[in-house]
């Protein structure tokens, strides 16, 4: 059976229009100086195409980041590209995984690996020159598809028919598969969301139903990526609108409070929602009136950046205040306050937490993204230099006023008013 394998391996051929599409990535990039580097290290030593850049490939999507296998280890790769010239970071070399940087271009080059042990979380491995072994260790048949430069597939499971049909299938037993790693749970959902062309098969359901609670096991960190990777491939929405998926994923998040809003999307919101950053995405989710967001920042270790922006808008919305109307002196004001990314930030919440679009509110935001903030036209040093304030408290007291008035004053101030509050 192994050498039937190894036969498939080496001898599948794809069609002259998936070979066109990898020649157009070898002329595109600068991925060919990889190939050249390490294909002259030894006479034994190979590199192939692998994981989503082949899929993409296969199915004329856009391909954005090229990860590449090599059947030699990572002191080795280090090795060839160090014959080259070619630059490169030891971003997971633990994993086996080297990321050589040509111009612009940045390439994953991992070593072929077999798994010795794994306790759902994390893997154990030691490398490997069987192409095999390492397409076993994959998690979907779609994932596990090699391609040399020219673009001949090698293609052990038939992951390109799988990919052609819409068949999210697991390498080997599925439920084998997902204790090894329970992330993959998440992730069959979002290649399910992409390209299956089918319904979930009750085995799958049930697998997956048995084996949820393995997802406790995984860092946050591993998590949060997983769903930033759901979000940037654009099928959050698609996802929440298939029943199944849904469910888990809700109760994967609990700190999802809204996500039943992306079922609700207006034609507007559905077409720009992927426009949006990740963090704006987040605070669709989790805010509401509870300390619920509270909650996920420390679940999930959000930055203290992060964190500020929705805590910004969680403030705008759900404080005690009256909420505050869009007209043009309160935008003026928030944009004042909050910076440019935060009034952007409030209005964006707005259009996309509301049923009907308004599009009045996308012209606002246009229209502040060329604006400068406002600055206040005179400074303490003024008050005291040109006003004989006597330095103290007495300066900021009178700083404050002013800056209350020209605020207030659509953020002019006149020379009159000026003097008038000096005088008090």
């Amino acid at each position: 059976m192994h050498k039937i394998l190894n036969t498939i391996f080496a001898s599948t051929k794809n069609l002259n229009t998936i070979n066109h599409r990898f020649i157009k990535l070898r002329k595109n990039t600068n991925v060919e100086k990889i190939f050249n580097a390490i294909e002259s290290y030894s006479n034994e030593a190979e590199v192939r195409y692998v994981g989503g850049c082949v899929r993409k490939i296969i199915n004329n999507e856009k391909v954005d980041d090229i990860d590449l296998a090599t059947n030699i280890e990572p002191t080795k790769v280090k090795e060839a590209l160090e014959n080259k010239n070619v630059k490169y970071f030891e971003t997971g070399i633990e994993h086996g995984t080297i990321t050589a940087l040509i111009e612009n271009d940045k390439f994953e080059i991992t070593s072929l690996r077999s798994d010795i042990k794994t306790d759902g979380r994390h893997a154990e491995i030691k490398f490997t020159t069987d192409w095999i072994k390492d397409a076993e260790r994959r998690d979907f048949t779609i994932n596990s598809i090699y391609a040399d430069i020219n673009g001949n597939l090698f293609d052990p499971f038939d992951g390109k028919k799988d990919l052609e049909n819409g068949l999210i299938k697991f390498v080997g037993e599925t439920e084998k598969r997902i204790k090894e790693d329970y992330l993959r749970i998440l992730r069959y959902f979002r290649f399910f969301t992409l390209y299956s062309k089918n319904e979930h098969s009750l085995v799958v359901k049930k697998i997956i139903k048995r084996n949820i609670v393995g997802i406790k096991r995984l860092s946050s960190e591993r998590l949060l990526d997983e769903l930033n990777k759901t979000f940037k491939s654009n099928c959050f929405i698609k996802l929440c609108e298939n029943e199944f998926s849904y469910e888990i994923i809700s109760a994967v998040f609990p700190e999802f409070k809204q996500i039943e809003l992306f079922k609700k999307l207006n034609d507007y919101t559905k077409s720009n929602l992927y426009s949006l950053d990740f963090v704006l995405f987040l605070s669709l989710l989790i805010l509401d009136d509870t300390d619920n967001s509270d909650y996920f920042f420390y679940k999930f270790n959000i930055s203290k950046k992060n964190q500020k922006r929705i805590k910004s808008i969680k403030n705008f919305y759900f404080s005690k205040k009256s909420p505050i109307k869009f007209t043009s002196q309160n935008l003026w004001k928030i944009f004042y306050f909050n910076g440019k990314e935060g009034l952007i930030d409030i209005l964006n919440y707005k259009i996309f937490t509301s049923k009907k679009f308004d599009k009045s509110l996308v012209n606002q935001i246009n229209y502040f993204k060329n604006k400068e903030l406002p600055k206040l036209p005179i400074t303490g040093g003024d008050l005291i230099k040109d006003y004989g304030i006597p330095e103290g408290e007495t300066v900021g007291e009178k700083l404050k006023e002013i800056e209350n008035i020209w605020i207030n004053n659509n953020f002019k101030i006149s020379d009159k008013n000026l003097k008038k509050i000096l005088k008090n």
